[in-house]
């Protein structure tokens, strides 16, 4: 082998020298030449080590598409989170639903049905104040669908070969929330947010980088292209292509085609109504020619047009890849009042969990939650004001009660209005029955309101987590249960389910180990459930215990009398011996006598 002026000759049985065997080598050689101004940097790039080995790419896994998600059902689904916007939410629902559907037959019949040509994907522009729900609807379709879900801001990209945020680098992002599953990310969910602030301007002089040029970078990826999953400007994956290139000689390529990824595109577009009301100005519309309110500015935004789009300052190729358009409203005053009252709300839920980290219990009375409505509406920030008016409220709660004894607290009106005069009363007398009396009332009222909600929402839940609900007294121990534990409603009923699951697991069980049928009334289904969420109950620990004390009763009975199915109530659960003695008593009274 010969390398610049040193010829090393290598035997069949001799090793290739290591990577810093041959730096020392090398130095030694130009030391001796021209002496200690030229060093040798070893580098792995110079031979592998004899024991290192290539390893080929990781093999991508396995993906099946399980989607069979129907319109009504993500409806029915997003109404237990978002409040109002349901002709947005109808759009969305059936619009997404439509397309993974479509992927999905498409995908489970290949060879049946041909590829169309120039089909258009269902991508959706959403347009509404900020504040709405926005982005907290395609974060909730995306849990639900189980799809990967990158989000972005439209103002921090640029054009490809500018530096920045590019474009692509988003689309990257899906192979990350994928999990490095290659094939699901080509079935994800990117979603753009502030889109409106990269139209072009009107006045703008030259190549506008942050406006037309992202429009343009957008366009093949929101129809079809592959998008190289080795970015240009990274470069330890130029480094990491080399290293493999060198190692194996060829070049591994990896792609991410976005012909099945939805692109849902949003923003405020504060301005576009002047454009429609200038197109519809011949129309009556109702109302005066000047607008004043948020509700008068959705009416106008309702009759959005893709020339509208166009005159805003979007490419009619741009505007034509997002065929599908939804408008969502503004919120009022009692919007967001209903909104902090939903069970579900992450405002609250995070709130009460922030206290729970000190193991403080807090509870939110309806006048309190009104006033902070009232609050966060004044702020023109929709929803979102939500979150800095409760802030300002508890802060000071949330900075001094940790330090105290305190461990339970109402946050009522007053504590709304006056947050720092009831702190220093609550703080001079924190023994005194009025914060436990408040506390009590404002517990029981949001019992009443969970037991409402799981009431008016009954079909719906019996049907999704396969619980019986017609009994009220089951109602309030389960509403009880949703009211102790900081978590959403879904969550909490999934548990639910599960504890009734064990349950029928237990009259399965005995009867497949005995041959004996055991039926639990209501009221024992109903006691092992409240045990088991209460966590006094581990279900493989009682189906121990029953097994001990009721298998050789219930199979003396059956041998005696030939009986083999019996009905357990809640008192043979409570007190056993007591139960299964009488049980015996009056089963076999007179036999063998």
């Amino acid at each position: 082998m010969r390398l610049g002026g040193i010829t090393m000759k290598v035997t069949k049985n001799e090793r290739m020298p290591k990577a810093d065997e041959l730096a020392q080598e090398l130095s030694n050689f130009l030391n001796q030449k021209f002496g200690s101004r030229i060093k040798i940097i070893p580098t792995a790039a110079f031979f592998p080590d004899e024991d290192e080995t290539v390893r080929p790419p990781p093999e991508e896994k396995d993906f099946e598409i399980k989607f069979d998600l129907k319109p009504e059902e993500l409806v029915a689904y997003l109404d237990q989170y978002i409040v109002r916007q349901d002709k947005a939410k109808a759009i969305l629902a059936t619009k997404i639903c439509t397309h993974f559907n479509r992927v999905k037959y498409q995908r489970d019949n290949e060879g049946k049905v041909s590829d169309t040509v120039g089909r258009i994907k269902n991508n959706v522009l959403m347009l509404g104040p900020t504040g709405v729900g926005k982005t907290y609807l395609i974060k909730l379709i995306a849990n639900k669908l189980g799809v990967p879900f990158v989000k972005g801001d439209a103002t921090k990209f640029t054009e490809a070969g500018y530096v920045g945020a590019d474009v692509e680098d988003l689309i990257r992002d899906l192979l990350r929330e994928a999990d490095h599953n290659l094939e699901l990310a080509q079935y994800g969910i990117v979603y753009i947010d502030e889109v409106d602030k990269i139209a072009s301007s009107n006045d703008a002089f030259g190549h506008d980088i942050s406006r037309s040029g992202v429009q343009r970078a957008l366009l093949k990826p929101m129809e079809e292209t592959d998008i190289d999953l080795k970015a240009s400007h990274d470069p330890i994956g130029i480094m990491e292509d080399f290293e493999s290139y060198r190692k194996t000689g060829k070049r591994n390529k990896r792609v991410l085609n976005t012909r099945n990824i939805l692109f849902i595109m949003s923003g405020a577009f504060a301005d576009i109504k002047d454009i429609i009301k200038k197109r519809v100005a011949s129309q009556k519309m109702g109302f005066g020619a000047k607008i004043n309110t948020p509700e008068e500015d959705a009416l106008f935004l309702r009759k959005i047009k893709s020339e509208d789009l166009i005159e805003y300052g979007f490419e009619s190729e741009f505007v034509g890849r997002l065929p599908v358009n939804a408008v969502l409203d503004p919120l009022s005053v009692d919007d967001l009042f209903t909104i902090l009252k939903n069970p579900n709300n992450p405002t609250i839920l995070g709130k009460k969990m922030d206290f729970m980290a000190y193991e403080i219990k807090i509870k939110f009375s309806d006048e309190a939650l009104f006033m902070l409505a009232e609050q966060a509406y004044s702020q023109k920030t929709g929803a979102r004001g939500l979150v800095s008016a409760i802030e300002e409220a508890l802060l000071i709660f949330e900075k001094k009660l940790p330090s105290t004894k305190i461990k339970k607290i109402a946050i009522t009106k007053d504590v709304i209005s006056s947050p720092q005069k009831v702190l220093d009363s609550l703080l001079a007398d924190p023994h005194h029955s009025k914060w436990t009396d408040q506390y009590n009332r404002v517990a029981n009222d949001e019992l009443a309101n969970m037991s409402q909600y799981i009431q008016e929402n009954r079909e719906r839940l019996s049907k999704q987590f396969s619980v019986d609900l017609t009994d009220n007294n089951r109602v309030t121990y389960l509403a009880d249960y949703c009211c102790q534990n900081i978590m959403d409603l879904e969550t909490s009923f999934s548990r639910i389910q599960t504890a009734f699951s064990n349950v029928d697991k237990i009259e399965t069980d005995f009867k497949k180990a005995h041959k004996i049928e055991i039926i639990l009334e209501t009221s024992a289904r109903d006691y092992l459930v409240q045990q088991q969420l209460e966590r006094a109950l581990g279900i493989e620990n009682f189906f121990e215990w029953f097994n001990k004390n009721f298998e050789y009763a219930l199979k003396l009975i059956h041998e005696k009398k030939g009986q083999s199915s019996f009905v357990i109530p809640k008192e043979a659960l409570v007190d056993s011996e007591v139960y299964l003695e009488n049980l015996v008593k009056d089963h076999l009274q007179g036999v063998g006598s």
